[in-house]
């Protein structure tokens, strides 16, 4: 990051401070157009690949946990912009300072009545919620109020934007860690909004035809995420590392704890560097297969489903296995390395990655 020095310790404590990404880091993310990792250049983003995102958003989680999630979540809702309305893409993705914040949640119903959708509902967990211009939430559908049911007798649900003015931000976001996320819920009533509003995260319903929007959901939601939990370990590992020899200085161990310690951080950092290198060869397979095949085989998504998931699991227990070794600083509320760690912990706990399989 050519700019990594504006993101520090002292801004990082004022995010937290704030409950969400502070007006110069924000500056920095608009003029770097991280929130539009994923939109095409003609509509004013970075055009990215699948491969060159990741690295971004792993460099932006190692500097700050709720930098790097922010940016990941946003440039995620945006990359729904291939799957929308031209007129809807034309109308929002232009602005410099555009921000989608979304929740996976089915909270609503969306009513079509004519030539519009009456739309109700609560969502939680929209990272980005307090400085968003459009929030994504997931909606079943009825038409003139009766529900709408796909063949295997489901409820048909569909996503929607909505703009920022037309909803209620809800305070919701009271956890530990990734507190500058300002994850929170949001809710709107009775909110009439067009049918170009409306559209479905399905490849054969993309708009646009670039590579980036045939890579199914799922997996580019794990491979994200999986990224983050990546660079905030990476944050993480060094803390533990400086804070041990710190403590060193004063405590001054003998040299079995020493070589112990030095032994345990070297396998730790091979044992990392190689899951590092198995997740991101699989990501470069995954994306070569896209653009040669213009699809992705079964057998790969498994892969990057299975190297996501291996990746976090085996970072809890690196951080696991290193954390003892920092000592009371790390218990410290107000310290790098406690921020640190807790982000660490409450993203770690993401319903997608929990589970090795």
């Amino acid at each position: 990051m050519q700019n990594s020095k504006l993101f520090n310790h002292e801004l990082a404590t004022k995010a937290e401070k704030l409950g969400f990404l502070p007006e110069e880091w924000l500056t920095e993310i608009y003029a770097e157009k991280w929130f539009k990792l994923f939109v095409p250049k003609d509509l004013g983003g970075l055009g990215c690949t699948l491969p060159e995102a990741l690295k971004v958003e792993e460099n932006l989680a190692k500097l700050d946990g709720s930098l790097g999630w922010t940016v990941t979540l946003c440039a995620g809702a945006a990359w729904f912009v291939g799957y929308m309305d031209e007129s809807l893409r034309n109308d929002i993705f232009p602005d410099e300072k555009l921000c989608l914040a979304g929740s996976g949640f089915v909270g609503g119903k969306a009513d079509k009545i004519g030539e519009n959708y009456l739309i109700s509902g609560s969502w939680t967990y929209a990272s980005g919620a307090l400085h968003a211009t459009h929030l994504t939430a997931n909606c079943e559908i009825l038409e003139n109020g009766k529900a709408l049911l796909d063949d295997k007798g489901k409820p048909v649900i569909k996503a929607f934007v909505l703009d920022r003015k037309d909803v209620e931000i809800l305070d919701g976001w009271n956890y530990m860690g990734m507190i500058a996320t300002g994850s929170h819920a949001f809710r709107c009533d009775n909110l009439s909004v067009p049918l170009n509003r409306c559209f479905e995260i399905l490849p054969e319903k993309a708009q646009l035809k670039a590579p980036v929007f045939q890579y199914p959901f799922h997996q580019f939601a794990e491979a994200t995420l999986a990224a983050n939990i990546l660079g905030i370990t990476k944050h993480l590992k060094d803390l533990i590392e400086q804070s041990f020899w710190k403590r060193n200085e004063y405590r001054k161990y003998d040299e079995k704890h020493l070589k112990y310690f030095t032994e345990l951080l070297n396998k730790q950092n091979k044992k990392l560097q190689k899951l590092e290198g198995n997740f991101y060869r699989q990501i470069n397979a995954s994306w070569e297969e896209l653009e040669k095949n213009a699809v992705i085989s079964d057998s790969r998504l498994k892969k990057i489903s299975k190297v996501s998931r291996k990746l976090t699991q085996k970072c809890r227990t690196i951080n696991g296995k290193l954390y003892p070794f920092s000592g009371l600083e790390a218990a410290k509320t107000h310290t790098e390395l406690n921020r640190v760690w807790r982000d660490f912990n409450t993203v770690g706990q993401h319903a997608l990655l929990i589970f090795p399989f």
